[in-house]
């Protein structure tokens, strides 16, 4: 979707706020505020709150495809491993911005769940390639459910250790499976 600049100020204002201080906790007034426009301006460029929230995850989905796909680009061995690497490299202080979504949304008609199945869904898929790549196929749905579980356990549980224990439960059923 093409925004106007105003627009771009109000999505990358939401998008800062939703991800920090969570999707419920921000209101329109706030995002507007932050953006130096109005609520008008808000609901003329995105009609809603719910419109503006799926806009927010899809521009991170792209973000984090960019990221994970830059990051592999250079990588020729173990790069179902690498992808736990990026995500290392990119998982702020709040977790998944996605996990966190839905987490707070709770309704299966909101705009934003068809975004958060989709990344969900990309991430598997990319981790049933790269373990079929490694010569260990029918592995990428267990990799996968690693990655998810380290970003919980790392964000929600507190563990500084969680993607690092993936990572090493990652290589152990890739060598079992190859």
């Amino acid at each position: 979707m093409r925004t106007t600049p105003a627009g771009e100020r109000l999505l990358s204002a939401a998008s800062e706020l939703f991800y920090t201080r969570g999707i419920h906790a921000v209101g329109v007034d706030l995002i507007a505020e932050t953006a130096g426009t109005t609520k008008k301006t808000l609901y003329d460029r995105f009609g809603s709150k719910d419109a503006l929230i799926a806009l927010y995850l899809e521009r991170r989905f792209e973000r984090w495809r960019a990221h994970v796909t830059d990051w592999l680009a250079g990588i020729t061995e173990h790069r179902a491993l690498a992808v736990l690497d990026a995500l290392d490299d990119w998982l702020g202080d709040h977790g998944c911005a996605f996990i966190n979504a839905h987490a707070e949304i709770g309704r299966a008609d909101h705009p934003a769940i068809a975004v958060i199945r989709a990344e969900k869904q990309w991430m598997r898929d990319l981790y049933e390639r790269l373990a079929a790549e490694a010569g260990a196929p029918g592995t990428g749905p267990a990799l996968h459910l690693l990655h998810e579980g380290a970003m919980v356990a790392r964000t929600v549980g507190g563990r500084a250790d969680a993607l690092a224990t993936a990572r090493s439960a990652a290589r152990r059923l890739l060598d079992a499976a190859g």
